[in-house]
């Protein structure tokens, strides 16, 4: 039989019975016998179609980790984050509260990235580049809650205006409003533009918790754990 002619019947009979010169099909799966040995061509979808019962339903090896549900004082996991292209650059700031459902919300600051980010409910609602402290005094690491809020406040140590003030610390670490801007630094707060600090300032309240990280990046699927304040590192 002619090639062509014999591509020909394969095409209309995909079930074929073994023809002189040793080409076959079987069901969609093809194979070559040339001088004895078998190359057999199979997609992956076929493999997955014919893998026998017994071996298709045997447990897997590890079990599949179950994420932690909501709570409101327990761990919960980001659903979405605001579409920002780019790095956050000094003085930037994002707040868009559509998403933003009922439910905890919770503060995470990453001092590596230099940004704060605002969730409600595992849904990010605001974003914004910071200013932190550096040397002698630090921004400390660890989840604390929100112990003091005042819109008017001004530093009794360094008499400063620290306007839209979340007080995260007993000795007055806190997020406040500030000129953020390259080549600033805090005496260990987290500086936030004055119109994001306000935004900030109406969605909080008394015992919200604020994550403050050193490079702790945190993605869609990720858990944010809000338990256990004031843990520092």
């Amino acid at each position: 039989m002619a090639l062509s002619a014999l591509l020909a019947f394969l095409r209309r009979n995909p079930l074929a019975a073994p023809i002189a010169g040793g080409v076959f099909v079987l069901g969609g799966l093809l194979a070559f016998q040339v001088g004895g040995d078998v190359v057999t061509v199979a997609s992956a979808k076929l493999r997955q179609k014919f893998t026998p019962l017994a071996e298709a339903a045997s447990p897997p090896l590890v079990a599949a980790s179950v994420r932690p549900k909501p709570t409101p004082e327990g761990p919960f996991v980001v659903k979405s984050i605001l579409k920002i292209d780019g790095p956050i650059k000094y003085g930037q700031s994002y707040w868009d509260e559509s998403k933003g459902e009922p439910g905890p919300t919770v503060i995470t600051v990453d001092l590596a990235a230099r940004t704060l980010s605002v969730f409600r409910n595992g849904h990010e609602i605001g974003a914004t580049a910071i200013l932190k402290g550096y040397g002698e005094k630090p921004t400390p690491l660890g989840v604390f809650p929100i112990i003091e809020k005042d819109a008017d406040h001004v530093s009794n140590i360094y008499d400063a205006p620290m306007p839209y003030m979340l007080r995260m610390t007993n000795d007055g670490v806190s997020i406040h409003g500030a000129n953020v801007r390259k080549g600033y630094a805090t005496n260990g707060c987290v500086g936030v533009p004055e119109d994001f600090a306000k935004k900030l300032f109406a969605v909080t309240k008394l015992g919200d918790r604020i994550i403050v990280t050193d490079g702790k990046r945190i993605g869609v699927g990720d858990p944010i754990v809000v338990a256990n304040p004031a843990v520092t590192s």
